[in-house]
């Protein structure tokens, strides 16, 4: 991945129980759809997360930034650009 600015995959995250898309970009920096949809605080999205949550016997919640999912994703790039 030379000369990259930003990449992005789409993954199924389990903490929101929603596919979302994760940017790296080349300086480190991260944007997920996921964060940015489920960490507001608007009652639309609180009661969808609290219906999915019953209806999955568990707690559904946005982990942020720093959460496995992103962080795997971003060490895995920065690793293959190491070995290229």
């Amino acid at each position: 991945m030379v000369n990259w600015q930003v990449t992005a995959t789409t993954i199924y995250c389990d903490a929101v129980d929603d596919d979302v898309t994760i940017m790296v970009y080349r300086d480190g920096s991260v944007i997920c759809t996921g964060h940015q949809k489920y960490n507001q605080s608007s009652p639309e999205i609180t009661k969808l997360m609290n219906k999915k949550s019953k209806s999955l016997e568990r707690k559904l919640e946005c982990e942020g930034l720093e959460c496995t999912r992103i962080t795997q994703y971003k060490n895995k790039l920065f690793n293959e650009e190491k070995v290229s």
